[in-house]
């Protein structure tokens, strides 16, 4: 009713609303809100048991009062950092059901200022809001505030509650609580706190407990400090649930803008923080993460101008956190202003005016941080008792009244005489401005671009002028700060504070010369080599690249160089012990004489096999590798030295597939011979062949006690066998095509089994009887398996996916997209938390298994045929095409998280027609434009459901448009990263697209077998061009626009007339695909790249064949012509880049020892720069050197997937190598001789270089890979033929 007088005409009525509101409303006699119980009740006191249940409520009265009036959007989580939108589910929900449920820890994850502590508090209140009387208690811990929280952390935290030590033993024995631990990393633990604590053990405490951790604060095996277990620490998964705080969606940014600008009435109005996420590109990023939302929303008036040109602003998260401190520091200024002071705060005030409040406070913060990084490792409290701590370091920061002052001005809060920054970040960024401040004087400079992000240092300096050049060489000529934090402290690991760092370097030029400085000194005197590694794993996070730099001596032990790019760099005598060399880009570097004991590269040595290997195995101790082989053998490897240590012969076909018996005495084998045989791991002989089969055997698997082996076959049916005589105990028929896959249930109460019919079948191990089908894939289903603990069956299939399915109910959980070719195996994680997929894609994808997420992908492999965890889950064995059996080592991470990279192969690569831009498309379902300068990531533009195969830029290069898998066509506006049309119509993907030269019409090329032209005024298909006999693979216009070129599957080129969709010519000489046609720039000559391995120069007017191009030893992917005409340059799945003279024919160089496949290539219009992208995920720009005759590559920037590139790298008398690194850096292709303790090490590492050379030689130009299936299509084909 009271609102209704607010808009009322009867301005008395009006005041009378103005009033109420002013003063409150006045109690209504009837409606009286009873207070808080303050006593026991009569029966509490005749038991003479404490006053448990009013001082709680009190804690309740007090928790929520503390709440107050904040902006807050309920968020949103996933299962997994890398999970897709679609997984996102309403976090208080999910908590929800866990308090509800029977599970006893949720873990939830997020980055820095993702929001996780404000869910906290919004939990511990939503929960206080719902307590009822001797209900659950919810008790807010934030574990940095609690001194050893790994004991008694509930007691601890009732006590700092003012609880009596009679109410908390009581509270222990008689009440429930939901503990909400907040800061898990910020306590800098290590120890399971539920175990640590018995929580739900007999007489301890009965509690669920949410605990909050940063994602980039764990390893690998993290869940073990967070599952619940029993005594014995028998950890139980299900009782364990964890989530990631997902960033904001544009929808929640736009409540998040209006709850805010309602509370805080800021200057700015909610259009004006809309314009400025509409325009600024950088600005979404950043306010997805919720605390950088709140600095975005706070600052941005001050950091941008209204009456600018938002679309040229850029933000970054350093530059978001140097307004912050300033603006809260110019606030705290005002509110002392205005407050009474006493006289000695007054005069301290003054002081400090005088000085430079502002300038006073970043000192103080910077101050403040690095003591508490040098006095407490990081821990961000400290606590302050003027009687203890008065002589002590805090005193620096508490005793007098400037300090006293600048305190309260800082962004810290203090509860009791406990201090920290409102936010962990804050503490980073107080150290990060301690490193490098841009404000301190006689430092800065103004920031030119130098070079930019990707720039190599070698090239950096090269463009500088001269007294440029001086000006740089004198900074790093200079000794540097000795006082850095970077001197004394080893930060590699601390990812928020990389970033921040990083950020400078983008920014600062002068912040990168003196990290150069830091790696330079490091090199004459060893008290630098601490800075060093610092200063150079902050280099390389952001994107510096050394390409060619001298870096002969340099002392960088334990420095994170993952996925960093040092191609032909100087190594001379440098110290890389314990270096993290994950992924490393280092072709013909110079490593002679390095120290490089302990150095990580995330792999291990391959093991080379006498023909294609098909299967392996670990044992379940796993000291040994079985590996089945093509040519009927299996060789059996020990783990400890990886020496081969039996050769096992006997079957007279190819082995499909090996498994050991769960107590390791026995090794099964399948083969194409139409047999099972069981061996003696012990003795190598071979006890049993099981025969009765009529085709080949594909797969075999032991039942979980090991007294039976199933059979898969081609023959349609599964075959159970008494493992200890050899009998068929039951033959299973259902498939009525060949059973690709089998696999036992954990408890063996249940076989599935997969195959060319395109099911997976579950059966009774007993009976032998089919209780469920499972339907889903579209290709043949050549794997299944069962999770450890046997509620979840994986399987695999030649449509490319992996899916996950729930064993009980059978209902499809996951779809696992990613994978660009038939998905060939799969396989667990002991902890059944991972699935590893191995597909002809040449990629290894781990996924996880709850969520269906790709956490990791790994590249550098050819065709992997079968896929094995070891038993310990740390290693992954693999078996290829290429006669290898590769091992990664999964238990290495990388520094970064993420890399700006693409996740999948790259399909397409092109230049803008002014030659500023390089945009790229893949599999992972983006397209990414880079700086053609720098290499730095400009925009990613997400629209696409499916594989993205190809895109092209308008001829004036403010458009782009894409064709995908998805069978659509998209066009890009490129200033705004707005889809702008999608077209569809094509009934099949779309592989190839082009713009006329008048940008009114673009053509798409199909797997439909058609070409279609799209009117774009109109947003319609005005023209479908028929007449392909397979799906079109590319399609161009000439330069005048007049006419068309299509290639095809069915080998043939056709030129079509631009204006009626004529079919003018069909042009015919490959003998396989055409993967790529392009006009020469004046328009009289065509080139065509083929699967037939060849490149042919086609006469536009004749329609003949005029030049053959040969030289790739396996299928042609890409071609395009240099901007004059003269050059082509060729891409090709034998991982080389070819240039071609047009003339001639012949060939002027190749890019060799690259890691590949290579699949496209362009050229830079406006240089002589030529960008490639490859099948895993890299990007790399060349410079093309013409001199006296020669043509060479220099190699400007690079974005690379994480592939160990080593090809070239000179490692003699390099000293430290374990014998394992030894070998994998040979294999990789470096060379010369290491250092070795025994003279017969080294010629057997020679021997093994010299094999591996020669294999590689004879397995040159095959061009041809073979799995089970296909050998088994083979076969299909040919029995139908004569039935």
């Amino acid at each position: 009713m009271l609102q209704v007088l607010e808009t009322n005409g009867d301005v008395d009525k009006r005041e009378l609303y103005k009033a109420s509101r002013e003063k409150g409303c006045t109690a209504y006699p009837l409606k009286v809100t009873l207070p808080e119980i303050g006593s026991p009740s009569l029966l509490d006191r005749v038991q003479n048991r404490p006053d448990v249940e009013g001082s709680v409520r009190l804690m309740r009265k007090q928790r929520m009062k503390e709440r107050g009036d904040t902006v807050y959007i309920p968020p949103q989580a996933k299962p997994s950092l890398q999970s897709s939108d679609n997984l996102r589910f309403p976090l208080m929900e999910k908590v929800k059901e866990f308090l509800v449920s029977d599970q006893k820890v949720f873990l939830l994850l997020g980055d820095s200022g993702a929001g996780k502590s404000t869910f906290s508090r919004e939990l511990e209140f939503d929960l206080w809001q719902s307590y009822k009387k001797s209900g659950r208690i919810p008790l807010h811990i934030s574990l940095p505030t609690i001194d050893k929280p790994e004991y008694d952390m509930i007691a601890k935290q009732l006590r700092r509650a003012e609880f009596s030590e009679e109410q908390i033993r009581e509270m222990k024995h008689y009440r429930k609580f939901v503990l909400i631990c907040d800061g898990y990393d910020e306590s800098q633990q290590t120890q399971n706190l539920y175990m640590s604590n018995r929580l739900n053990q007999h007489n301890e405490w009965d509690a669920q407990m949410v605990i909050s951790c940063r994602t980039e604060y764990l390893g690998i095996d993290y869940r073990e400090r967070f599952q619940p277990g029993d005594r014995n620490h028998a950890f139980n998964q299900s009782l364990y649930q964890e989530a990631v705080v997902a960033p904001f969606t544009i929808d929640q940014v736009q409540a998040y803008i209006h709850q805010y600008v309602s509370v805080h009435q800021p200057i700015w109005q909610t259009d004006n923080y809309k314009q400025a996420l509409e325009h600024i590109p950088t600005l979404r990023d950043l306010m997805t993460n919720p605390f950088l939302m709140a600095l975005s929303l706070e600052v941005l008036p001050r950091m941008v101008d209204s009456d600018q040109n938002l679309t040229s602003a850029h933000i970054t998260r350093v530059g978001l956190y140097d307004h912050f401190v300033e603006h809260w520091l110019e606030r705290g200024k005002k509110r002392l202003g205005e407050t009474s002071l006493s006289p000695q705060a007054k005069s301290a005030f003054e002081n400090l005016t005088d000085e430079g409040f502002t300038l006073n406070g970043i000192t103080y913060l910077k101050n403040l941080a690095v003591a508490i990084y040098k006095e407490q490792d990081g821990h961000p409290i400290v606590k302050y008792s003027q009687l203890v701590d008065g002589k002590s370091w805090k005193a620096e920061f508490f005793d007098t009244e400037g300090k006293k002052l600048l305190r309260e001005s800082c962004p810290l809060k203090r509860n009791g005489n406990q201090h920290r920054f409102i936010h962990r970040s804050l503490l980073e960024y107080g150290l990060a401005r301690a490193v490098f401040d841009p404000h301190d004087k006689g430092r800065s400079e103004p920031s030119e671009n130098m070079g930019g992000r990707r720039g190599s240092i070698s090239s950096m300096l090269s463009i500088e002028s001269k007294d440029r050049l001086d000006q740089i060489s004198d900074t790093i000529g200079q000794e540097p700060n000795i006082d850095s934090p970077l001197v004394w402290g080893t930060f590699v690991k601390d990812h928020s504070l990389m970033q921040f760092l990083a950020e400078r370097v983008l920014q600062e030029p002068v912040f990168k010369h003196q990290l150069l400085a830091y790696i330079e000194h490091s090199k004459k005197d060893k008290k630098w080599r601490k800075a060093a590694a610092n200063a150079i794993t902050i280099l390389v996070r952001a994107g510096v690249q050394f390409n060619g730099a001298d870096l002969k001596g340099i002392r960088i032990p334990r420095a994170d160089l993952s996925y960093g790019t040092f191609d032909s760099a100087q190594l001379q005598g440098a110290d890389l012990r314990k270096v993290n060399l994950r992924g490393v880009w280092m072709r013909q570097a110079d490593l002679r004489g390095a120290q490089m004991t302990g150095a990580r590269f995330g792999e291990l040595p391959f093991l080379t096999q006498e023909s294609q290997a098909n299967s392996c195995a670990y044992s379940p101790d796993g000291k040994t590798l079985a590996v089945g082989l093509e040519d009927g053998k299996i060789n059996v490897y020990a783990t400890s030295n990886w020496e081969r240590i039996r050769a096992l012969s006997g079957h007279t076909s190819y082995v499909c597939s090996v498994s050991y018996s769960p107590n390791g005495s026995q090794i099964a084998s399948a083969s194409g011979d139409s047999t099972a045989r069981l061996w003696n791991t012990e003795t190598g002989s071979l006890p049993l062949i099981l025969s009765g089969h009529t085709r080949l055997v594909t797969r075999v698997a032991y039942s979980p006690r090991g007294c039976q082996v199933a059979s898969a076959s081609a023959d349609k049916t599964v075959r159970l066998w008494d493992a200890t005589t050899g009998d068929c105990i039951r033959t299973i028929h259902g498939h009525d095509r060949a059973v690709l896959g089998v696999a036992y249930s954990p408890k063996g109460l249940e076989i599935a089994s997969c195959g060319v019919d395109l099911t997976i079948r579950l059966w009774n191990a007993m009976t032998g009887e089919c209780f469920r089908i499972l339907s889903g894939h579209t290709g043949f289903v050549q794997s299944v398996a069962y999770s450890p603990q046997g509620d979840q069956i994986a399987s695999s299939s030649r449509d490319m996916t992996v899916r996950l399915w729930d064993a009980e109910t059978g209902a499809c959980r996951h779809v696992l997209r990613g994978h660009s070719g038939d998905v060939n195996n799969i396989a667990y994680s002991p902890n059944g938390e991972q699935v590893a997929s191995a597909s002809m894609d040449s990629a290894v994808r781990v996924w996880e298994a709850e969520s269906g997420i790709c956490r990791q992908t790994l590249t550098g492999y050819t065709g992997v045929l079968d896929i094995a965890f070891a038993p310990n889950g740390n290693q992954i064995a693999t078996c290829s095409a290429d006669k290898k059996v590769r091992l990664s080592d999964v238990s290495v991470e990388a520094s970064r998280s993420a890399l700006s990279g693409h996740s999948s192969t790259v399909c397409c690569i092109r230049c803008s027609p002014n030659g500023d831009m390089v945009a790229t498309c893949s599999v992972d379902q983006t397209i990414r434009l880079w700086d053609s300068k720098t290499g730095e990531l400009r925009r990613i533009l997400n629209g696409h459901s499916d594989s993205v195969f190809s895109i092209a830029f308008s001829p004036k290069g403010k458009r782009i448009v894409s064709g995908s898998a998805d069978k659509s066509v998209c066009l890009w506006e490129l200033e705004t990263g707005t889809c702008h049309y999608t077209l569809t119509g094509h009934s099949d993907a779309v592989q190839g697209v082009a713009y006329s030269s008048r940008e009114d019409v673009v053509a798409s090329a199909g797997d439909d077998m058609t070409v279609r032209l799209w009117n774009l005024s109109k947003g319609e298909c005005q023209t479908t061009l028929n007449g392909h006999t397979g799906g079109v693979r590319s399609v161009t216009y000439s330069p005048d626009g007049q006419r068309i070129a299509s290639g095809s599957k069915d080998s043939t080129i056709r030129i079509w007339e631009a204006g009626t969709g004529e079919c003018l010519q069909i042009l015919v000489g490959h003998t396989g695909w055409v993967r790529d046609v392009v006009y020469s720039p004046q328009g009289n000559q065509l080139a065509s790249a083929g699967y037939d391995k060849i490149i042919r120069l086609w006469d536009v007017v004749s329609g003949e064949s005029r030049a053959t191009l040969t030289g790739h030893n396996d299928r042609v992917t890409f071609v395009t012509y240099s901007q004059q005409g003269d050059i082509i340059a060729s891409g090709s799945w034998d991982t080389t880049v070819r240039l071609w003279d047009v003339a001639t024919g012949k060939c002027r160089t190749v890019i060799g020892n690259l890691v590949g496949p290579f699949v496209s290539v362009a050229w830079n219009s406006t240089s002589d720069g030529l960008v490639i992208s490859g099948g895993n995920g890299s990007v790399l720009k060349w410079k093309i050197i013409h001199q006296d005759g020669v043509c060479r590559a220099h190699l400007l920037w690079s974005v690379i997937s994480g592939t160990l590139a080593l090809a070239g790298a000179s490692i003699h008398n390099v000293h430290g190598l374990s014998i394992n690194n030894k070998r994998l850096l040979k294999q990789c292709g470096a060379v010369g001789d290491p250092e070795t303790l025994l003279r017969e090490t080294g010629k057997t590492l020679v021997a093994v270089a010299s094999v591996v050379s020669k294999l590689k030689e004879s397995s040159a130009g095959t061009g041809t890979t073979s799995s089970i299936t296909d050998i088994l299509i083979k076969q299909s084909e040919q029995t139908e033929q004569m039935d």
